[in-house]
């Protein structure tokens, strides 16, 4: 009776309205026997009326899984539609949720299966003659597979470990060239540098990381004696970043997908052992930074990736946003 509260003072509130009409009215004679029996129509009337309403709700939420069920009112229907949006946006998010698990499997095997590569060519040294400038090239490689889990891991708590500061490209590019150095000359690569200071805001630690990733991915398709440019280039919207070799190439069927997660292309399955996670990182990670990675190739001729450094953009803003 509690939730008829607003349909009895209705209804007591008509009646006794009703009632006092008729005895103010100089027409009508009042007499107390009709008001009783009038009182007890209306009492029988709302006893009949509450009955099949509690009936009916107690039939309604007994069937309240069914989908043909008709709401009793406004309210029940704005809360069975609450309720359906509710349960779709958690079914989204279960599938998310799953979706992503799934990937973070796929990549572990993945990863387990890149890393055994230079362990095992490690093992070999050890019952051959051991090649030291081999020898530091399988660790590097661990230990970019090792900081590609890492910053994998890193992905969903970016807003918990960055700092945005005025970076200066130049340095920055040629801190991680000199990293690959080896690689560089083993391979008989050449680096062509075209760069000058071009101030961005960025976290150098994550920036780095993103350079690094597109730089590996030009070497490990740069056939020996190839060469590679790094350039900067500013114009009125934006600063570039621009890497750019003349490697194997993309096939262009592969080319809208190179940063997809997990995604290896024609490439990668082709030549070389890839978990697909590289370009994929450094995109992400680019876009939380405010800043976002294009990419053009011709298959035999070229591969080229540039990071674009919007001047409009305010990527500290963006990270607060995306919180």
């Amino acid at each position: 009776m509690k939730y008829e509260r607003p349909y009895l003072i209705l209804c007591a509130i008509t009646f006794f309205v009703t009632w006092t009409v008729l005895i103010t009215d100089p027409q009508n004679s009042f007499r107390w026997p009709t008001f009783f029996y009038a009182l007890t129509l209306v009492v029988l009337c709302l006893s009949g009326f509450f009955i099949h309403r509690y009936f009916t709700n107690v039939h309604a939420i007994r069937q309240l899984g069914e989908e043909q069920t008709e709401p009793l009112s406004l309210e029940a229907e704005a809360y069975r539609d609450a309720l359906e949006q509710l349960e779709r946006s958690q079914i989204q998010a279960l599938n998310e949720l799953q979706a992503k698990q799934l990937e973070y499997y796929d990549f572990i095997v993945s990863w387990f299966h890149e890393i055994k590569t230079p362990i095992s060519v490690l093992r070999l040294m050890q019952q051959t003659e051991v090649d030291p400038r081999s020898l530091e090239e399988e660790v590097s490689r661990i230990e970019h597979y090792v900081d590609q889990a890492l910053y994998y891991a890193k992905l969903d708590s970016f807003k918990e470990d960055y700092e945005i500061i005025n970076s200066d490209l130049e340095p920055l590019v040629k801190a991680v060239v000199r990293n690959h150095a080896k690689t560089f000359i083993s391979h008989k690569i050449r680096i062509q540098l075209d760069l000058q200071s071009t101030i961005v805001q960025s976290d150098m630690k994550w920036l780095s990381f993103i350079i690094n990733q597109l730089l590996t991915n030009s070497l490990k398709y740069t056939n020996n004696n190839g060469e590679i440019r790094i350039s900067t280039r500013t114009t009125r919207q934006e600063k570039l970043l621009i890497i750019r070799d003349n490697g194997i190439g993309i096939d262009a069927k592969d080319l809208p997908r190179v940063f997809n997660r997990g995604f290896t292309g024609t490439n990668g399955r082709a030549h070389v052992k890839s978990t697909g996670m590289g370009l994929y990182l450094a995109q992400e990670l680019s876009r939380k930074l405010g800043h976002y990675i294009t990419c053009e190739s011709a298959v035999g001729r070229f591969t080229e990736f540039t990071i674009h450094f919007p001047r409009t953009h305010d990527p500290y803003l963006s990270i607060l946003q995306n919180k």
